[in-house]
């Protein structure tokens, strides 16, 4: 059985990932930064439902220890691991002339060192399989940038240019990685939203309407799959046509 690791999927997009893949055949690990992110959250028996093993592993993916323990862990629990979902995030938004510098570090660190971290360690495991799946969690903030988000779109943008170096360096070794770029997507972030300013954002994407986190799932649970074995450093931006 392969295996699926999966940071920051106690919850939303990254919950739904892992029951996509679940409901694939992989087996799944999930990871966040705390027990609680997993209180009152079904996602371990949904995940198991579908006839897989599942475990939780708590572990702060923004610290390189952390990483490296994670993924021995992982390694010894189910024996390989053949796909890493870099999902885990986190944002501090606020104007430029207002924002702090440690907000601005502490969503590098989260966003963009978890993805060094985690590919390092979940990486030299693929080499050694000479095989693996490597899907990065960017945005359209990395791609078009945002006003009041310049700590998140600097972490999502760098995720692009980390996602096709990946790419070209471990490619020899039978490892793809590719990264998806989700618009406004209906999750706990942008239910917090004024109305007024969701209203707003939806007159800009083509379809009319935010995006589902299952429909990132789908694009996942494909480069993933055999059907994306020669799809690599690639970037899916799924947003509804945001940027049209």
């Amino acid at each position: 059985m392969a295996t699926a690791i999966i940071t920051g999927s106690a919850r939303g997009i990254g919950a739904a990932i892992a029951l996509r893949l679940a409901s694939d055949g992989y087996d799944i690990a999930l990871n966040d930064i705390a027990e609680s992110c997993f209180e009152n959250n079904d996602i371990e028996e949904k995940i198991k439902a579908q006839g897989v093993q599942c475990r939780r592993y708590i572990a702060d993916v923004s610290k390189h220890d952390a990483c490296e323990a994670l993924v021995k862990s992982v390694k010894a629990d189910f024996g390989s691991i053949d796909v890493l979902v870099n999902n885990a995030g986190i944002t501090r938004d606020g104007l430029l002339a207002r924002m702090s510098e440690e907000n601005y570090d502490l969503v590098v660190a989260v966003n963009q060192k978890s993805v060094f971290n985690m590919t390092k360690f979940a990486g030299s495991v693929m080499m050694k399989q000479r095989s693996g799946k490597i899907i990065n969690l960017a945005s359209v903030a990395g791609l078009y940038g945002n006003p009041g988000q310049m700590n998140y779109s600097a972490t999502k943008a760098a995720i692009i240019g980390m996602t096709k170096t990946t790419a070209k360096e471990l490619g020899s070794r039978g490892i793809t990685c590719n990264a998806v770029a989700p618009g406004f997507i209906n999750t706990a972030m942008t239910d917090a939203l004024p109305a007024e300013l969701k209203e707003a954002m939806i007159k800009q994407i083509a379809m009319r309407r935010c995006g589902e986190v299952e429909e990132i799932a789908g694009v996942v649970s494909f480069l993933a799959s055999k059907d994306a074995s020669y799809v690599t450093g690639q970037v899916i931006e799924i947003s509804g046509g945001l940027s049209m």
